[in-house]
């Protein structure tokens, strides 16, 4: 069985936890969903971001999610990929000096990674990006400019992959996104 860590936190999107985490969950992964300072039965609060013809997304509260595995408990080499997902989160973790240990990690061993949204400030703060081509949220489009990356505008709905990364702008490309990141896992779906 393939292990996946999943990094999340407070005010994380609530799509971007709840459905990759049961996807990946449903393809028959085990999958570890993790915060910093936080433990195995804790929740995190999400928040809801919806595009409702705003300049910007809305915020609502979204659900609690119950994280499954200690962060303390992590040991990276027993980890076959790693997902992050956006929202609020990800400005925060990046502050976090032993997460971002354990993203680099994924990058230095070459194995699978899928970010999402807000999430790939984490990449950028972990040093990871310069020379990669990948997307996020347009608004960290600067960050990753900034970092060395070379950002890629593609639409909402879509997935870049660039090596063993995959990213996407937000949840409306959930479906392209787990795609690709289960076919750089190395699992087939046969319909």
């Amino acid at each position: 069985m393939k292990k996946v860590l999943f990094l999340t936190g407070d005010y994380t999107e609530d799509y971007e936890t709840m459905v990759p985490f049961q996807m990946l969950e449903m393809i028959g992964y085990e999958v570890h969903t993790v915060c910093p300072d936080k433990k195995k039965g804790d929740a995190i609060k999400t928040a809801i971001h919806d595009f409702e013809g705003d300049q910007t997304y809305s915020e609502k509260p979204g659900h609690n999610f119950i994280l499954n595995y200690s962060f303390d408990q992590v040991i990276v080499e027993n980890y076959d990929g790693l997902v992050i997902a956006g929202g609020r989160a990800p400005e925060y973790l990046r502050l976090n000096a032993k997460l971002l240990e354990m993203v680099q990690y994924f990058f230095t061993t070459n194995k699978p990674v899928a970010a999402i949204c807000h999430g790939i400030q984490i990449l950028t703060a972990a040093n990871v990006v310069k020379g990669r081509k990948l997307t996020a949220y347009p608004a960290v489009g600067p960050e990753v400019t900034l970092a060395g990356g070379e950002f890629q505008s593609i639409p909402a709905d879509a997935a870049y992959v660039d090596g063993n990364l995959v990213t996407s702008p937000a949840w409306p490309g959930h479906p392209s996104f787990i795609r690709e990141f289960l076919k750089i896992m190395g699992t087939t779906i046969s319909i």
